[in-house]
């Protein structure tokens, strides 16, 4: 789901991913990108994509599972539970200071409304009931309906640090790699596709540095921070609560 606090212009696009806040503390991008809505466009696709098969996606490592850390993320859950109860109502989270990314992007799976001082603060420590964007999915009528919540931290941490913040035994932290974007001045270019997927973007068909500067683009290692999706209000089964994808108990996407 924007660029390091001028990302979270895109993650207000989310996380793709102005919660470039929600993403404090990573390569900074020009603000222009986050206002064209085939960057936001193609930001939800990737912050909404299944992990395993996108290149732009790195992801922890996966440890043994234990009941200490089952305990811990129980706790987390009914941390954020009763934290985000408020929040059922999207009308208090936006007065508090929550705000959609991209909201050009009509019809996304979840929506991210990311509070970009949670996001600063996440970049420095860890407050369980303080995530950087709350997760939402809209119903046939239009109404928000609250799943859960995102916690953030900076691209510098470790994973023994994510560990200390989210257990990887039981929730698997990711962030969005190796993206190239069109050059300053070059906004048309991010219509240009190849065998009819995006050329650009965090959901392109360019995966390395070479590619990237054969097509005359800018190349970023990582744009965002790492992220981890905390489903809460979606299930009980601590397996889809934390569960390594974006998408919801039931959903299923196509890329």
């Amino acid at each position: 789901m924007r660029f390091a606090i001028l990302a979270l212009s895109i993650a207000s696009v989310g996380c793709a991913p102005s919660a470039a806040a929600q993403h404090a503390g990573h390569a900074s991008t020009d603000s222009s990108m986050a206002s064209m809505p085939s960057m936001q466009s193609a930001a939800e696709q990737s912050m909404n994509s299944a992990m395993e098969m996108n290149p732009h996606m790195r992801m922890t490592a996966a440890r043994k599972p234990t009941a200490a850390d089952s305990a811990r993320a129980r706790a987390l859950v009914d941390t954020l539970r009763r934290a985000l109860a408020r929040y059922r109502d999207v009308k208090v989270a936006e007065s508090d200071g929550f705000r959609m990314f991209a909201p050009q992007v009509k019809n996304q799976r979840v929506y991210h409304f990311t509070r970009n001082w949670n996001a600063v603060k996440a970049a420095f420590g860890f407050d369980p009931a303080e995530p950087t964007s709350l997760l939402y999915t809209k119903d046939e009528s239009g109404n928000f309906n609250l799943v859960g919540a995102m916690y953030t931290a900076p691209h510098r941490a470790g994973e023994d640090e994510l560990n200390a913040r989210v257990p990887l035994s039981i929730a698997r932290w990711h962030e969005h790699v190796d993206i190239c974007v069109p050059k300053r001045g070059d906004a048309g270019r991010w219509q240009e596709t190849k065998n009819g997927r995006m050329l650009f973007g965090p959901a392109g068909a360019i995966t390395t540095k070479a590619e990237c500067d054969s097509a005359n683009g800018r190349w970023f290692e990582h744009l965002f921070g790492w992220m981890v999706h905390a489903n809460v209000f979606a299930s009980d089964d601590l397996a889809e609560i934390w569960g390594d994808h974006h998408d919801m108990p039931g959903m299923t996407h196509v890329h």
